[in-house]
């Protein structure tokens, strides 16, 4: 029963992760051909933000590889607990931090379709919410490093 309650971490750190990329990639995306419909020259600028909320997704995948050693058949209740709480815990920062940082690109998007100069300052105000993204997986590595020795 422990291994099915970390499994379940697994998948939803990763596909929580995975869906928010998913859903901010497309926000900014779509904002990009809007853009482009205004200034097609603004596709460069475009594209890089709307790459930022893919990175998200990444760090639930990055994630995985601090308890992957963990799945195993001995792994104890608590580690398995843990392993699900961390799942939890990256899966749904990471989603809303990918769609709120998506929506800030697809902003900065419009407003450089307008013709404005933004794409420096878009970009330094879309890191804000990837930093926790970020700090989930710092402490997905500080847990595993509490949790013991895997069980193999």
């Amino acid at each position: 029963m422990n291994i099915i309650l970390a499994y379940i971490g697994v998948v939803l750190m990763v596909a929580l992760s995975g869906i928010g990329s998913a859903y901010g990639t497309s926000i900014a995306a779509n904002a990009t051909v809007g853009a482009m419909k205004k200034r097609m020259n603004s596709f460069g600028q475009s594209m890089i933000l709307s790459a930022l909320p893919a990175t998200q997704g990444l760090y639930g995948f990055a994630a995985f590889f601090f308890i992957q050693n963990y799945l195993t058949a001995g792994i104890t209740t608590l580690q398995a607990a843990a392993i699900f709480g961390l799942g939890l815990t990256v899966g749904l920062v990471c989603l809303f931090s990918a769609i709120r940082q998506g929506q800030i690109c697809a902003n900065g998007i419009a407003a450089i379709g307008g013709g404005y100069d933004v794409m420096g300052k878009t970009l330094l105000l879309a890191v804000f919410p990837e930093l926790y993204a970020i700090i989930t997986v710092a402490v997905t590595f500080l847990v595993t490093g509490l949790m013991g020795e895997p069980i193999l």
